[in-house]
């Protein structure tokens, strides 16, 4: 018990620092201090929280004695939201590390995250649908997208001007994504009072913030053409 409480009080402490910083990357000036500085304090933290959720969500699989269906199915998407999290904030800095790549990319590091993130989401899903958990069954299909763009990302050549800008944005919002989600679907309740198994808890950060995505995609898919044409 004394180090699930431990990494339960790391998990929080985490969770609550990359809450607090996530959007300063997002709004400051690219590749300047306070974007890389602060993204790396993001980066870090959501490292922790995707270590601590890991371990709570096995304990509780395997050592609470007390675990329903539903709790286990919870500790479930714990381990999910870790391998989301850390799978796109790891493709959010290897693109950038790859950026002049002319060719597929074939490191097995790289391979691995996305891959693992597809494969969970599926099993996860599956796992879902089988104990009639409906959100269980349907949430895991972010991953699921996310895990097989970015193999296709790896696998194929560059075809895009800037690829890895667009790419880093991508991953780098989509583990926003997985840390909002995780906040609402265990904070919300506790706080709001709202179900955790309410539909708009579970999707309401993907809901804002893909468009997010897309729009700061598009934004910068046009600064790069018109930079291109001048």
């Amino acid at each position: 018990m004394f180090f699930f409480t431990l990494f339960k009080v790391l998990h929080i402490l985490a969770g609550f620092t990359a809450l607090a910083v996530f959007w300063i990357p997002i709004v400051t000036k690219k590749g300047g201090k306070a974007h890389s500085r602060i993204g790396w304090v993001y980066v870090a933290s959501m490292a922790i929280v995707a270590i601590s959720a890991w371990f709570m969500g096995m304990w509780r699989i395997g050592f609470d004695p007390d675990g329903t269906v539903e709790s286990v199915a919870f500790a479930w998407f714990l381990i999910f939201i870790a391998i989301l999290s850390s799978a796109t904030a790891w493709y959010g800095l290897r693109v950038l590390r790859f950026k002049n790549r002319k060719t597929g990319h074939r490191q097995w590091g790289d391979l691995l995250f996305p891959a693992v993130l597809l494969i969970s989401g599926i099993c996860i899903s599956l796992y879902g649908a089988s104990i009639g958990f409906t959100l269980l069954t349907w949430f895991p299909l972010i991953g699921i997208l996310l895990g097989a763009s970015q193999l296709l990302y790896w696998l194929r050549p560059p075809a895009k001007k800037m690829h890895w800008w667009m790419e880093h944005l991508g991953g780098m919002l989509g583990c926003c994504i997985a840390t909002i989600t995780a906040f609402t679907v265990f904070g919300a309740p506790r706080l709001l009072g709202v179900s955790a198994v309410h539909p708009i808890v579970w999707f309401i950060p993907t809901i804002v913030l893909v468009p997010v995505i897309a729009g700061f995609s598009a934004y910068y898919r046009r600064k790069f053409n018109q930079t291109k044409q001048m």
